[in-house]
């Protein structure tokens, strides 16, 4: 069974109807409609696609960018369309993935996207790694200063409880409790 997949922006003022006809001319059976934006994962007419795809269902859509913006998240459905055992097919690009040459295409379209992600991760390491030389550290700065730790230790010594010293600092009490471990564990090794 052929099932179209037809997007709009919400934010633009685009009018569906063309990709409509586009899918039922191509024998689309049943078309699901969305506004909403590519960029975003929380689509849920594409999910209640992807979720009654059955064996040898034909997801078909207008152009690419219907489905997806993004190349990574287009290799995602991509590939939950194949678990499904059914196939893709773009009207616009002539992308078939249920003949051989649409399938070398999509792998094609998955290699750049692999090359894409190492050469991002290789960029992030080397970034990381100048930021280090210069002295700096990433991550989140820490919520609590080490005066304001020390003045835990020493109510917590004094026999307040976690849950009070947490209210007083506006933390959880799980924060407490680990900032309690890290010093136990501090003081144990100290006396080895």
């Amino acid at each position: 069974m052929l099932i179209g997949y037809a997007r709009v922006s919400k934010s633009e003022e685009q009018d569906i109807t063309p990709q409509i006809s586009a899918l039922e001319a191509a024998g689309c059976t049943r078309v699901y409609e969305e506004k909403a934006s590519g960029g975003r994962w929380d689509r849920p007419e594409l999910h209640r696609l992807l979720g009654r795809l059955g064996d040898g269902d034909v997801v078909v859509v207008w152009k690419l960018d219907r489905l997806s913006r993004s190349l990574k998240d287009l290799l995602l459905i991509l590939e939950r369309i194949d678990a499904a055992c059914a196939g893709f097919r773009s009207l616009t690009e002539a992308i078939d993935t249920t003949i051989p040459a649409g399938r070398m295409m999509m792998h094609m379209l998955g290699s750049f996207a692999e090359f894409e992600r190492a050469m991002v991760r290789e960029r992030t390491q080397a970034g990381l790694v100048a930021a280090r030389a210069q002295g700096r550290r990433g991550g989140r700065r820490p919520k609590l200063t080490a005066e304001q730790r020390a003045e835990i230790l020493a109510m917590l010594d004094a026999g307040r409880s976690t849950a009070d010293v947490s209210r007083l600092f506006r933390v959880h009490r799980a924060t407490i409790s680990r900032i309690a471990a890290a010093y136990s564990l501090a003081a144990s090794q100290d006396v080895r």
